[in-house]
């Protein structure tokens, strides 16, 4: 096991004027045995650092460190790190348990020690009766595990994820995630996790990274960043429904936005008159959808609350030790 340190990271693609810049500037600590997910919407970045550190993008600017050794130069081989793939990268022609084996086999481990190594990853990961069928015999769920099993064997310093269950359906996801987590337990690898899935990144996270447009915008735990977002955009992006953000709110400043949950806001008889315009079940809660004045605002009630009915007005109020302020034109925020 190893920590991780990303130094002032730059990424560019090109030379000169020209280059396009796609990483500014990333600097994060990551313990030993610690679980990071990095997490951000399509094209923000997070495959790019992942692949860095991994080796397969040369690192155009600062110093990446696995333990205390700068990998910048290094060949992916030579980073004791193992990677699992969004599509698994399975040989199809091969069992499973020969898919597990291949690497140790290149590596000229002892066949004793291939077969001590992947009997003790299929225990872990529930494969021990698939390792004789090929990949083409398994479920989506199987041959992720498979892939973890490929990685677990190499007994690497550091675990690198790139989007694993993007390819499961929910239900799959959900259980991988489990598996994911006691594997985590149990091995207690240094691990890196991409997603664009924040259900992913608030269950596995021992703390998140937040991507956006090639800059880290918040690095906490899941709580930090839920409760505490660092910008607009990571109260817009964590949390489903989001936040709710709004420039013309009852009490806000010039040139301050007000942030505040649908759950942190009560209907009652008192507060803002919002007009509803739809309401939505979500089996033990319902989502009431608003206008206050021109802005658009979600709150959030239990289910066995009476349900306001679309086009008439209801009032509610902010808690107010749940309220956020940001600034409006750099989006960051402003109580600390």
């Amino acid at each position: 096991m190893a920590s991780i340190t990303l130094q002032n990271v730059i990424k560019r693609y090109g030379k000169g004027p020209s280059a396009n810049q796609v990483i500014h500037g990333v600097n994060a600590a990551i313990a030993d045995g610690e679980f990071i997910v990095i997490v951000g919407p399509s094209g923000c970045g997070k495959s790019t650092l992942l692949r860095m550190v991994a080796g397969l993008e040369e690192v155009s600017g600062g110093e990446i460190l696995i333990g205390d050794r700068v990998v910048n130069d290094l060949e992916p081989s030579e980073r004791d790190i193992a990677m699992v793939f969004q599509n698994y990268a399975l040989y199809p022609h091969m069992t499973v348990f020969d898919n597990m084996a291949y690497g140790l086999k290149i590596a000229k481990v002892s066949l004793a020690d291939i077969k001590t190594r992947v009997d003790k990853a299929a225990k872990i990961l529930e494969l021990g009766h698939l390792l004789e069928r090929k990949p083409r015999e398994l479920s989506g769920g199987q041959r992720q595990r498979v892939a973890m099993g490929r990685a677990i064997v190499r007994q690497p310093k550091v675990f690198l994820f790139d989007e694993p269950l993007s390819n499961l359906d929910a239900k799959l996801r959900a259980q991988t995630r489990l598996e994911i987590q006691k594997l985590h337990h149990e091995l207690g690898i240094t691990s890196l996790f991409v997603t664009h899935d924040q259900v992913e990144a608030m269950t596995l996270a021992q703390r998140m990274i937040v991507m956006n447009g090639g800059v880290m915008e918040q690095f906490g735990t899941p709580e930090e960043v839920y409760h505490r977002p660092a910008s607009t955009f990571v109260a817009s992006f964590i949390g489903s429904p989001p936040m709710n953000l709004l420039k013309a709110a009852p009490g806000a400043r010039k040139g301050e936005t007000m942030g505040i949950r649908p759950e942190h806001l009560d209907v009652g008889s008192t507060g803002w008159e919002v007009q509803v315009y739809t309401v939505e079940l979500l089996g033990a809660e319902r989502l009431v959808y608003a206008r206050l004045g021109d802005e658009s605002l979600i709150v959030r009630v239990e289910e066995s609350a009476p349900v306001p009915a679309a086009g008439s007005t209801i009032r509610v109020a902010p808690r107010e030790d749940r309220v956020h302020w940001f600034d409006t034109t750099s989006g960051k925020r402003l109580n600390a």
